[in-house]
């Protein structure tokens, strides 16, 4: 099979930091139990790669983070790449819990963001998925920030004040946040902009607008809980016009519908681990649709296996 690999591919800095800061951990000096708030990065591999660490992994779709805490009474809580919202830094030291922050730096430069315009006087308008831990952190910030995803939130707004800002989660579509800016400006004429998208989501994003038009399917690596990896898919159909699946692994390709190809693509976002776009990647280009003996698309890798002692970007 012809494979394109697109580039860049593996963990973006963020997410390096954030699996090295927490496997590299001195086990022994650290106080016990050891919580992580949230899923330390979207990819279920990797959580479970991290428990086999005795390192315990809070994470309930209908709770927050601050709900979360609740659940920890001792030792030590990490915070996950996405940032926490101020209240939940107050209820960790509140309740003498050792914290770790792997928040990524661009999040922070988001926050930070965030509360100088509050500081002056603006409601901040913040692009991101409702349910996403990033956008959790932002909200909690202060009341005068409102989430938005679609073009009917903005327009179901009713901000009443004359200062008026614009940021956005910083793994969103760009393509989104100049849909969902325009549709503001449109509602608030002086609204100021600021685009805090981080460099890792933009050039994934672009990279595929660059696919060759003769790829006949875009395979994005990625867990379906991470955003990043969901927007590639997003961007590769909508905007580069190449039709795109999600897959979590090597296991998660279709192989009826990959005899029909002649021609594939493959990326992933930022927080899939490189043992599995490589995976993948070695099961496409030996893929051959006359011989069934290389159809046989079971992964290899595992928690125990899938975790290096350093997550070095690749």
């Amino acid at each position: 099979m012809k494979t394109i690999k697109i580039t860049p591919r593996g963990y973006c800095h963020g997410v390096v930091n954030a699996i090295n800061t927490i496997s590299n951990l001195d086990i022994l000096s650290t106080k016990k139990p050891i919580y992580i708030l949230g899923m330390v990065i979207h990819n279920k591999q990797i959580v479970e790669s991290l428990n086999h660490l005795d390192l315990i992994t809070l994470h309930d779709d209908s709770k927050t983070r601050l709900e979360l805490l609740d659940e920890i009474d001792s030792g030590t809580v990490i915070f996950t790449a996405h940032g926490v919202s101020p209240q939940v830094y107050k209820k960790a030291i509140d309740k003498g819990l050792d914290i770790i922050d792997t928040t990524c730096k661009d999040v922070i430069t988001s926050q930070n963001t965030i509360k100088n315009f509050i500081t002056n006087g603006y409601s901040v308008i913040f692009i991101g998925k409702h349910t996403h831990p990033e956008s959790e952190a932002a909200i909690g910030i202060n009341s005068n920030v409102h989430i938005v995803e679609t073009i009917e939130d903005i327009k179901n707004l009713s901000i009443n004040n004359n200062l008026v800002a614009l940021t956005n989660q910083t793994t969103m579509s760009i393509f989104d946040i100049y849909y969902l800016s325009e549709e503001a400006k449109k509602h608030y004429p002086n609204i100021v902009i600021i685009e805090e998208i981080c460099n890792s989501t933009r050039i994934r994003q672009e990279a595929l607008l660059k696919q060759d038009s003769s790829i006949d399917h875009c395979f994005v690596v990625g867990d379906k809980l991470s955003n990043n990896s969901a927007k590639l898919v997003q961007v590769s159909i909508k905007e580069a016009n190449i039709n795109s699946s999600l897959i979590e692994s090597v296991e998660g390709i279709d192989i009826e519908k990959l005899k029909t190809y002649q021609k594939v693509s493959v990326t992933s976002g930022a927080s899939t681990p490189t043992k599995v776009t490589k995976e993948v990647i070695s099961f496409l280009e030996q893929f051959d649709k006359n011989n069934p003996k290389t159809h046989i698309n079971k992964s290899k890798l595992n928690s125990r296996n899938l975790l290096t002692k350093k997550a070095l970007p690749r």
